[in-house]
């Protein structure tokens, strides 16, 4: 019977199929990070429960850790401290891996996952982490859980799941220039709405796909759980596997020859069916942001704000009213006339060597606007390294861009660090709900190259329009 990719990794980590419909299944990885990965040891051992196979758990410090050069433990959530410090004690003795702030491996969950080979294609991994799909760019059937998911797969490795239905997202042609997969996301849920995901797991194919680079496919998967998809997932080909193959706890020897064979057939089979399938024309997506307090809320880059007058749902209507009212919005307003406060650079979403390259082609030869607040945070010390053997960290600061530590950083307000109550950011993260980096701060969310471009405008800009000066 032709099987999709999703079927494939599924039916082989199946257990048992249980009374009520839903499913046994087997985890082959579990990472956690100090803001909930403590939490999840803790209650894990007052439970009297141990890890059942400790070598298979791994934890790392990203969420709440100061990013600052010259940090320690500390963090700008009070409190904060006392999480990483449980996380590292907890871990030893729990007997995980765990990769402390200093360790050269540190760096953002699912980046230090990718990194290192703990996500091989074909693997199951969950992480207390909602982005945790962005190892599917690997072809890992990746997702978030909660902390008492957390414990369980810890103790059993096992999880009881609903088996969700699937999707097929089909983009085809070649991504006009300046355009990337954040664009491409974004363009996506947009088009379709926040929700237009919910209850799938999506796998990401056609000439697009294949022709982006893993950097960019992580992003895609990424951004599926702003989809409000279950998990996503990209087919590995050999782009994958030369990556994978020399990642640190990647097979090696005969078990690399056995796992190549099993990575090949990781596919979907023609004739496979899927319960949805979108399409999208590569040459219909142009750079494009956020205007409001949804990713949904997408538009071009030269689009404008939307008239609620002209939604004719009362829901939506009311929905983009309260949004336009947060973002201090009138309808019509041109994105592009937006004068902005702070830009980031950073988190799981676009902070991989590709995006920082993009953003600092951009930057190169130009300064950042007078009164913007620029922020650079690659997302972990292995690409911070590698970033700096180029010299991009010196475009960045040329231009007045901090230049930051790894971690989830200005991603989230919820580790302490806003930018400024009612400052308009543009960002390339994943999230720009109310509050999200600060008290009443406005997020529109971008690629790298349009953040660079709009830093150097103080508004946003079309990175299209922007070019190294001499």
């Amino acid at each position: 019977m032709e099987q999709t990719l999703f079927d494939k990794i599924w039916n082989d980590h199946q257990v048992a199929e249980l009374d009520d419909g839903s499913f046994l299944v087997y985890i082959d990885r579990v990472f956690l990070h100090e803001r909930t990965g403590s939490v999840a040891l803790s209650s894990l051992a007052e439970s009297g429960r141990a890890v059942r196979n400790p070598a298979q758990v791994f934890g790392t410090v990203d969420h709440i850790i100061d990013t600052t050069p010259g940090r320690s433990d500390r963090t700008r959530m009070p409190g904060g401290e006392a999480f990483v410090r449980a996380m590292r004690e907890l871990s030893r003795q729990a007997g995980i891996r765990f990769i402390d702030i200093h360790d050269r491996r540190q760096g953002i969950s699912h980046l230090v996952s990718a990194e290192q080979g703990i996500a091989l294609p074909g693997l199951t991994l969950v992480c207390p982490d909602s982005h945790t799909c962005t190892l599917g760019a690997l072809g890992t059937l990746a997702w978030g859980i909660g902390s008492s998911e957390c414990e369980h797969a810890m103790a059993t490795e096992t999880l009881r799941l609903k088996k969700p239905g699937q999707m097929q997202v089909r983009c085809d042609g070649e991504l006009p220039a300046g355009v990337t997969a954040k664009d491409l996301a974004l363009h996506l849920i947009g088009r379709h709405s926040a929700a237009g995901g919910r209850g799938f797991a999506i796998e990401f194919c056609g000439s697009t796909v294949e022709r982006l680079p893993l950097a960019g496919r992580a992003t895609l998967c990424n951004m599926a759980v702003e989809f409000s998809a279950f998990t996503a997932l990209v087919a590995p080909d050999e782009k994958t596997l030369a990556y994978v193959e020399q990642r640190p706890l990647a097979p090696a020897g005969d078990q690399l020859a056995s796992a190549r064979q099993y990575w090949e057939r990781l596919h979907t089979d023609p004739g496979a069916r899927f319960d949805l399938q979108l399409t999208i024309d590569a040459a219909d997506v142009a750079p494009t942001v956020t205007w409001g307090t949804s990713p949904q809320h997408a538009v071009a880059v030269d689009g404008r704000v939307p008239d609620p007058r002209h939604i004719a749902d009362e829901q939506e209507r009311r929905t983009t009213e309260l949004a336009m009212a947060y973002m201090d919005l009138a309808p019509g307003t041109a994105v592009r006339d937006l004068a902005i406060d702070g830009a980031f650079i950073g988190s799981c979403t676009n902070s991989r060597l590709p995006d920082l390259r993009a953003a600092a082609a951009v930057l190169d030869g130009n300064r950042v606007a007078d009164g913007i607040t620029a922020i650079c945070v690659p997302g972990s010390s292995a690409i911070k390294r590698e970033a700096e053997a180029e010299g991009l960290d010196e475009v960045f600061r040329a231009a007045g861009f901090e230049w930051r530590e790894s971690g989830c950083s200005l991603c989230f307000y919820a580790g302490g660090e806003g930018f400024p109550t009612g400052a308009r950011v543009i960002s390339s993260t994943n999230r720009n709900f109310e509050g999200r980096q600060g008290r009443g701060v406005r997020t529109h969310l971008a690629s790298p190259a349009t953040v660079a471009a709009s830093a150097i405008a103080g508004r946003i800009a079309d990175c299209r329009e922007t070019t190294a000066r001499p």
